[in-house]
């Protein structure tokens, strides 16, 4: 795996992991509306599709398995375990297919 390829990885991890300290550090002792726990609930998914949806027009083979691998995980685990078995899956299939 390239030095790019894990420095994004990294980045990718730093802005899920960012989301949600953030908003429990900027709120401080104040309680969240349910407005407001949706949008901190629901930004680590944005992260997640906005680096999977470019992967959705691709015909390579590895990359839609991947892709199918990551939905179906995310539908039964949470986030971080979905992540990663969607990556590890693509790297698994993109070395093993052509």
């Amino acid at each position: 795996m390239s030095w790019q390829a894990l420095l994004t990885l990294a980045a990718m991890g730093l802005a899920t992991y960012a989301t949600r300290v953030l908003g429990y550090l900027l709120l401080g002792e104040r309680v969240p509306g349910s407005r407001m726990r949706a949008v901190m609930q629901s930004a680590p998914g944005c992260v997640l599709v906005s680096v999977l949806a470019p992967n959705c027009v691709t015909t390579h083979p590895a990359d839609l398995l991947g892709l199918a691998l990551t939905a179906a995980a995310a539908t039964r685990l949470p986030v971080l375990p979905t992540v990663l078995l969607g990556a590890a899956g693509t790297a698994l299939l993109r070395h093993v297919l052509p």
